[in-house]
């Protein structure tokens, strides 16, 4: 096998994407990882070679995109050394295609990755979801995950979990996909949790998103359930801010870290505020208005800034565990 399709260490968090030609792996690596606009993926050729993408973050994360073509059970391959050492096999398939060979060929990947990996997460993207009815789309996605779990008991695997996602890059539908397979790989993620969820007990803010700038996952919120809307707009408010922010920018606050407050329409309050390595804490205030908040928000900034300091140490303990 060649060395490129083994991960660079176990200290990094691998992802493992794959699925058949043309199903939209590609796509999702620019958008996600490399902020390409959805439109311009049109233009991408079909992946020839396996390639991969390392990400440093709260957690240094490697992705491998495998071509579909490939045969990764031929004797050439060490696919038994390949897939002991990756964390999440994501596999896409696209809903807008013929997708019987696409589980047939899933079946028979799982049944091999849990067997060298047994702790390995399986998550399955049902993609392109874009151009499907609302209610087609549900249908699609109990067909799926019929036939994937009847194809599992043909091959005698019962009780593994595999995880479904409706997706499209045409919405903020692959990064919340994408954030939730990333949580899995955080050993410190209840941690993390429980660290918002005192942010948010002392603090007037309704909802907490930790993000990375970059790809617009957040690796860890508190332990209310996700709104999509409120995601979106807090992921949007990361862009306006860096916009503005690069508008402004000089050779005097180049090092000065990012924070931002912004008052909606509807009576909301967004607030940003930079951590580290790449990181970003985005919350979001419901129904309060511009004099109480001014109020709070120094108390909100102490709060952050013990938080940010936590998220410090927790990173640093990680490094010297490694």
């Amino acid at each position: 096998m060649e060395a490129m399709l083994v991960p660079n260490g176990s200290s990094n968090a691998t992802i493992l994407l794959m699925g058949l030609r043309r199903g939209g792996k590609s796509s999702i690596c620019k958008v996600v990882f490399h902020n390409m606009q959805p439109l311009d993926t049109l233009y991408l050729e079909s992946t020839s070679k396996p390639t991969t993408e390392q990400f440093q973050s709260l957690i240094d994360l490697s992705v491998m995109e495998l071509p579909g073509q490939l045969n990764y059970f031929e004797p050439n391959y060490d696919s038994e050394r390949l897939f002991q050492n990756i964390g999440a096999l994501v596999y896409v398939i696209d809903s807008q295609d013929e997708y019987l060979n696409a589980i047939t060929n899933l079946s028979m990947i799982i049944e091999y990755a849990v067997k060298v990996n047994p702790k390995i997460n399986i998550e399955v993207l049902i993609h392109k979801i874009d151009g499907l009815s609302e209610d087609y789309r549900l249908d699609c996605q109990r067909d799926i995950m019929q036939r994937t779990g009847d194809e599992l008991l043909d091959l005698g695997l019962e009780g593994i979990q595999v995880s479904f996602y409706l997706t499209s890059i045409f919405d903020h539908s692959i990064y919340e996909a994408f954030s939730r397979i990333v949580q899995k790989l955080i050993v410190e993620l209840p941690y993390l949790e429980s660290m918002l969820d005192n942010l948010i007990e002392n603090s007037s803010i309704d909802k907490i998103f930790l993000f990375d700038i970059n790809s617009k996952i957040y690796v860890a919120t508190d332990s209310s359930p996700v709104d999509i809307q409120t995601y979106e707009v807090c992921s949007e408010f990361i862009d306006i801010t860096i916009d503005l922010d690069n508008l402004y920018v000089n050779e005097e606050t180049s090092s000065k870290e990012i924070k931002s407050i912004s008052y909606l329409n509807n009576g909301s309050i967004l607030y940003l505020k930079q951590m580290i390595r790449g990181l970003a804490l985005v919350g979001i205030i419901n129904n309060e208005n511009k004099s109480e908040f001014s109020n709070n928000v120094t108390l909100i900034d102490y709060n952050v800034n013990l938080f940010k300091n936590g998220l410090k140490k927790m990173w640093e303990s990680s490094r010297i565990s490694d």
